[in-house]
């Protein structure tokens, strides 16, 4: 039996594993007012925003770590066997949500949850360069990283309506049953990578693997991918350059995944229902922007762009996006408006993030490619910490103008590390003695 275009079946498991992971994520923070009032209801709004900031930086620091060991993880067993250890230990950490009884145990679930949940990008990030010639593959992180605003975009109001008809708890439990079921469809599919795939076709496999970077261009040549050992591929400037732009960019998203719903309770005085209807508005905007992002990468390229002028036109573009839209939410005016300029914040951020996270398979090969993505993973949530934690102390009184000034400040921190630790966007070679 043959598949055609099984490429493109894979990474559509992979976007909807990320859409069930958002889903995952995404359900404390629609939840936590119904969690707050039923746990600590002698506790004053600042106090549950707190304890909430605190659970979720335990969350991001566990998903910061998760990265780094899920990158090697997913080098040494494998894409299949990854996404399979991933899912299912994620989706069982977060039916464990149910039991939970205050911030102990809501931070030891969150941590496993969060190591386990970190899998999902070093993961498609190999997976995507195994899957992909060069040219398709900012198309296909695309494709993945809709995956997460989908699942913002389903969470919110879907979370809001099930709360209608069952507990906080009952919601945790359902939503875990969803991601073991995705393990059946992807370990049926995805036997193994494609140039042994029994289902492939031999002109898509050729495809794949002729058009994929690092592989010789001549017939006979002795040229094999660059796979440094981690401490040679952290002597080069290029992979600082990533894992800087990973590191300031990243605490963008994690300011809105957070803190959407608390913002709109806070400011605008919304209960959960008037939430389910506003809070999906900015994931269209994410939704749009990470197919954006990869179509415009994938047009440039066949209109002669090299790779280095693609991604550093499309990460520049993303950050040049938001850093105006970024300031606006200092004084939204409406909630309208507000949710608004966060879809346009978070379709720049779509559009740059896809060929940010490409960055390593352009650079490295082989093992070297889940290594590189895993410390830039690891970076990127390290710097969500630290924003995060700050949330509580920058937006006391409601004026959250200040996280969203810094916000301003990461996104240009992004593009200038691209600029200039990254000179030339192309295959690395060993550094001659």
């Amino acid at each position: 039996m043959k598949v055609q275009g099984l490429r493109w079946w894979v990474i559509t498991l992979i976007a909807l594993a990320t859409v069930i992971n958002y889903i995952d994520r995404q359900s404390i923070v629609v939840l936590w007012p119904s969690i707050a009032a039923d746990l600590y209801p002698d506790k004053t709004g600042d106090e549950h925003k707190e304890i909430y900031a605190l659970i979720s930086v335990v969350f991001i620091f566990s998903y910061a770590f998760g990265q780094a060991i899920f990158g090697k993880i997913f080098d040494w067993i494998g894409t299949r066997l990854g996404f399979a250890l991933s899912i299912g230990v994620w989706s069982i950490a977060t039916a464990l949500h149910a039991v939970a009884q205050g911030i102990v145990s809501f931070s030891i679930f969150r941590s496993i949850l969060g190591i386990a949940e970190a899998g999902n990008w070093p993961g498609a990030t190999k997976g995507n360069a195994e899957w992909f010639p060069t040219k398709e593959r900012a198309l296909a992180q695309g494709i993945f990283n809709s995956g997460a605003a989908v699942g913002g975009l389903i969470a919110i109001p879907a979370i809001g309506f099930l709360s209608v008809y069952f507990s906080w708890q009952i919601i945790f439990v359902l939503v875990g049953i969803t991601g073991l079921l995705w393990l059946v469809p992807w370990l049926v599919l995805v036997k193994s990578p494609p140039g042994s795939h029994p289902w492939i076709s031999k002109q898509e496999r050729e495809y794949i693997l002729t058009g994929q970077q690092n592989q010789p261009e001549e017939a006979g040549s002795s040229e094999q991918p660059y796979t440094p050992s981690s401490q040679k591929m952290l002597s080069h400037k290029e992979s600082w350059g990533v894992i800087i732009a990973s590191a300031a960019i990243d605490p963008i998203w994690w300011l809105f995944i957070f803190w959407i719903p608390i913002y709109l309770f806070e400011v605008y005085g919304m209960d959960v229902k008037q939430v389910a209807l506003y809070g999906w508005v900015p994931y269209v905007g994410a939704m749009l922007g990470a197919f954006f992002g990869g179509l415009l990468a994938q047009r440039l390229l066949k209109l002669g762009w090299s790779v280095n002028k693609t991604r550093k036109f499309a990460i520049s573009l993303g950050c040049l996006i938001m850093l105006p839209a970024l300031l606006a939410m200092a004084a939204p005016g409406g909630a309208v408006t507000a949710v608004l300029i966060m879809a346009v914040i978070l379709f720049g951020f779509q559009t740059a993030i896809g060929n940010v996270q490409t960055l390593p398979s352009d650079f490295f090969g082989g093992a070297s490619v889940g290594t590189l993505a895993g410390y830039s993973g690891m970076a990127a949530k390290l710097g969500a910490v630290g924003l995060t934690s700050l949330v509580p102390w920058l937006t006391e009184g409601g004026n959250y103008a200040p996280a969203f000034i810094i916000g301003a400040a990461l996104a240009v921190t992004a593009m200038a590390s691209i600029w200039i630790l990254c000179p030339e966007i192309t295959p690395l070679k060993p550094k001659k003695a």
